[in-house]
């Protein structure tokens, strides 16, 4: 098991890897790195900014405001960087959290005037004085963010005010991130306490066990009030966070008709990884997620928290399912997730966790060696991570050779994952737009569109797709670096600059009815000179046009996140004389892509057939009992029938690469009905 020190150096080396490679300053990484991780589990919405303002007394990095429960965070960070984990002091924290203070009050009294309007800090300080004026924060949240382990003898921080409105503290540091990346990798990190009267509903599972609980209003407003985000499922978190609008109905019944809120409304769906009960009430829920019932939730807190409604009197029926194995966890949650969402109309790209794309991904990453580089006789790979984490998992149990051998193969900076790939693909599908949005506006998109083409060709991920997206990546990269390195770069804006840029020159590449050739990227695993130079030109003129937005656009932030700032950025005209060597054809692209889709089918066959023969025959004898016994066998084609008659009597000693496939079907069909092959010893 990975132990809190060994998290720490593998937390270190991707900071320090990620800002080498991105030309970011470190600080820069940890924020990012971190804000990310807090998302993912929900104590960040997706609308957190980065934001540096730093003055005798006064200091910011970065902020987020949970529209729903009308919290602005003010961000600040103590990032040691040493090799052994530092202790967070009292002293540390407390310097942190009243420069916090002291930005928020500064704010409140009109900063903003005293900044230049083209800062990230002057759109956070406007910000919070409109925010304050038009009652829009209830509460703020002051975080620290750091590298080092809290000091045993700080147990609790108290809460203060600014002007009447309330100020909570909380301190995530190393051992917060470790805990993170334990829920991720087994078990769950909270554990919430109620009291909730229940019914079990008894079955013979050994996967899960279910309750039947009666929750009141207060007791779901208080629960999502504390935890926030953290309660909607990750997979689905998309479409059932709290948009600010009341369903109309809902809000009817609440105000009207509580005591009929039971009788008209479905309740939530939720699942969880250890129940407590005592004399017929659940008391305590460990990893608590709502995976069905998000406008439930957001109408009774929204009656409350912005109608003044009383909700003691709603009462809300909870389908709570208890996963026993904890290794499944995030497998059943998503599963849950998935049909208990399926009578409303969901997008395929809000379960994408469970696509093939991901399957692909790894696979290719897995498999393809990139070019030797630098006078390096060591081939590597690109490591695909789809969870944070499995990195660092995969290297958990190994010998320290195997461990080193490892790291060179797969080296810090070639590690990629989904949220980063996400941002780098829709910068170059022009929507540049979405990506300043935030991270997850950005993967939600990405997400969309890899489901919908998959949809319509299942063989749309190939080696060259692959291949593409990793010289996507390193393209992204390299023009971060070039910004941060830039004379009229003033350290405010790069991450937008860098997504107009990228989008621009695809722009202008597609409106000559022209594809740049990726191939040489991919080669080099770097930009070709020529191509630096025209990023150079395109960034300037980018980042002159987005910090200077049209009149009643002057918080540059939000007016990077309109389709006008994009439509107004597209027009810049690009000279690409210099990429007439990086540039092929429609027709030469065409050939290009059924050469990769012929590859991919070929590579599928292949896999196919040698999943049919390395399985064993023992499985295809069960499999044939199982469509035999069911009385499900006469529903197959003569052809199935024949075929897994034939090959389960050895009949056929290998199959063909069609026969290995209605076999192979058959074996998926089954799996996805229920059907499980029984172990024998």
């Amino acid at each position: 098991m990975v132990t809190l020190e060994e998290f720490h150096q593998d937390f270190l080396q991707s900071i320090f890897s990620d800002s080498e490679s991105r030309g970011l300053m470190k600080a820069q990484s940890f924020f990012e790195l971190v804000c990310e991780d807090l998302m993912h589990v929900g104590d960040l919405s997706n609308n957190y900014e980065m934001a540096e303002f730093i003055k005798t007394g006064c200091e910011v990095y970065g902020y987020d405001y949970d529209e729903g429960r009308k919290i602005f965070t003010l961000i600040n960070f103590q990032f040691f960087q040493e090799d052994s984990i530092e202790t967070l002091t009292q002293k540390h924290i407390t310097t942190k959290f009243n420069r916090l203070k002291k930005f928020a009050e500064l704010s409140m009294d009109g900063l903003h005037n005293n900044l230049e309007e083209t800062s990230d800090a002057y759109s956070l300080a406007f910000t919070i004085n409109r925010h304050v004026q038009n009652n829009l924060i209830d509460k703020f949240r002051f975080v620290v963010l750091s590298d080092g382990k809290m000091s045993k003898n700080i147990s609790n921080i108290p809460n203060d005010s600014i002007e009447d409105i309330l100020c909570e503290h909380k301190v995530i540091d190393i051992e917060y991130l470790f805990n993170i990346y334990k829920s991720e990798n087994s078990s769950g990190s909270y554990a919430i306490e109620l009291k909730v009267p229940y019914l079990e509903v008894h079955n013979t599972s050994d996967e899960y066990q279910s309750f039947l609980g009666i929750m009141d209003g207060e007791q779901l407003f208080k629960i999502y009030d504390e935890y926030g985000q953290r309660l909607l499922e990750q997979n689905v978190r998309t479409f059932l966070q709290f948009r600010g609008g009341v369903n109309k109905g809902i809000k009817n019944t609440i105000q009207y008709k509580p005591d009929m809120f039971f009788a008209y409304n479905n309740g939530i769906t939720a699942t969880a990884t250890h129940v407590e009960t005592q004399k017929g009430y659940i008391t305590k829920i460990a990893d608590f997620q709502i995976v069905n019932g998000g406008q439930t939730t957001s109408a009774i807190y929204a009656a409350k928290k912005n109608s003044k409604l009383d909700i003691s009197n709603v009462s809300i029926q909870m389908k709570l399912s208890v996963v026993k194995n904890i290794e499944k966890k995030s497998e059943f949650v998503s599963s849950v997730s998935q049909y208990a969402n399926t009578q409303n109309k969901v997008n395929k790209s809000d379960f994408f966790s469970n696509s093939p794309f991901h399957k692909e991904m790894k696979d290719y990453s897995n498999r393809i060696w990139v070019a030797t580089r630098g006078g390096s006789q060591k081939r590597t790979h690109w490591f695909y991570e789809r969870v944070r984490g499995e990195y660092l998992n995969e290297q958990a149990y190994l010998t320290p050779a195997k461990k080193r051998q490892f790291q060179i193969e797969n080296p810090k900076d070639q590690l990629i994952d989904k949220t980063f790939l996400a941002k780098s693909e829709n910068s170059w599908e022009r929507k540049p737009h979405i990506v300043s949005k935030g991270a997850q506006y950005s993967f939600e998109e990405f997400a969309k569109t890899v489901s919908e083409t998959l949809e319509k060709n299942e063989l749309a991920i190939t080696e060259k797709y692959f291949m593409d997206a990793i010289s996507r990546v390193v393209l992204f990269r390299a023009t971060e670096k070039i910004v941060s390195k830039a004379s009229w770069y003033e350290n405010a804006f790069r991450a937008q600059t860098v997504a107009y840029s990228i989008a621009l020159l695809s722009h202008s590449i597609q409106k000559r009815k022209l594809f740049l050739d990726f191939s040489q990227i991919w080669d080099e695993q770097r930009l070709p000179f020529e191509l630096e130079e025209v990023i150079k030109v395109i960034t300037k003129k980018v980042y002159e046009k987005i910090t200077n937005p049209p009149p009643g656009s002057a918080n540059i932030a939000q007016w990077c996140k309109k389709e006008q700032c994009w439509n107004d950025v597209r027009g810049i005209d690009i000279d690409l004389t210099p990429l007439k060597k990086m540039v092929i054809t429609t027709e030469e692209a065409k050939y290009e892509h059924k050469s990769g889709k012929k590859q991919k089918e070929l590579d599928n066959g292949i896999e196919i057939q040698a999943f049919v023969i390395q399985t064993n025959i023992e499985h295809w004898i069960q499999l044939y009992g199982y469509y035999t016994s069911h009385n499900i066998f006469r529903t197959l084609t003569i052809t199935q029938r024949d075929i897994l008659k034939k090959y389960t009597d050895g009949r056929i000693p290998l199959p063909s690469e069609k026969q290995s496939k209605v076999l192979y079907n058959l074996y998926q069909k089954a799996i996805e009905e229920g059907w499980e092959v029984q172990v024998t010893s």
